[in-house]
């Protein structure tokens, strides 16, 4: 994708959350209407989300080498755009794993998991729209707030579905695989929670 004239790095943070938000509802679309001889062609549809994150995150870095003033600190910019590259590589980690252990269905645990997630990262979303306002806003706390809370919520659906999976599952290699894409999808609501952390860093040093 060429660069937009006059696009700034909030512009490019909120497109880079796109591609999360992308990344997000087509694992919940893969995972609710889950077919294992689909998941190669999907794989390919989840890696060119997560290749156009990485080449926006590209564009902004080869901007930000360029220009002397910045509106935030360059490497309060580069680990923003950094935190919020993780999370779209992360959801692309899940459906890899679904493919590397062979799931052949998929479990209640892990759909509530993923709506969590397409949760975390539309309250995201909206944090990154009113972030260029960081410095006036009234809502970007209380957003920033909504996604801890949501990281939350993910780890105890990640608690009780790892346990459920310990005290029921008698099959080893099973267990094995949904004990890892549970962590993933953990890891997915962890690195939300990153964005938002980075957030009210910028925040924090700015006021």
């Amino acid at each position: 994708m060429s660069r937009k004239k006059g696009e700034t790095y909030f512009d490019t943070f909120v497109e880079l959350v796109g591609y999360s938000c992308k990344a997000a509802n087509l694992l919940k679309e893969i995972l609710n209407n889950y077919n294992a001889e689909m998941l190669p062609q999907k794989m390919k549809e989840m890696h060119e989300i997560e290749h156009s994150g990485d080449q926006a995150r590209h564009r902004m870095i080869k901007k930000l080498a360029r220009e002397f003033i910045t509106p935030i600190d360059r490497e309060d910019i580069v680990a923003l755009a950094d935190t919020i590259d993780t999370v779209t590589d992360t959801i692309e980690d899940v459906l890899m794993r679904m493919y590397m252990f062979n799931i052949g269905k998929v479990n209640l645990h892990a759909l509530k998991m993923t709506d969590v997630i397409v949760n975390c990262c539309n309250a995201l979303k909206t944090a990154l729209d009113e972030f260029c306002n960081f410095r006036k806003s009234t809502k970007l706390h209380d957003l920033v707030v909504e996604v801890n809370r949501l990281e939350e919520e993910g780890d105890a659906l990640f608690m009780e579905a790892t346990r459920k999976l310990y005290v029921e599952c008698n099959d080893y290699r099973e267990l094995a695989a949904w004990d890892t894409i549970y962590h993933y999808l953990e890891k997915c609501c962890d690195s939300c929670e990153d964005v938002a952390d980075a957030i009210e860093s910028v925040i924090m040093k700015n006021s």
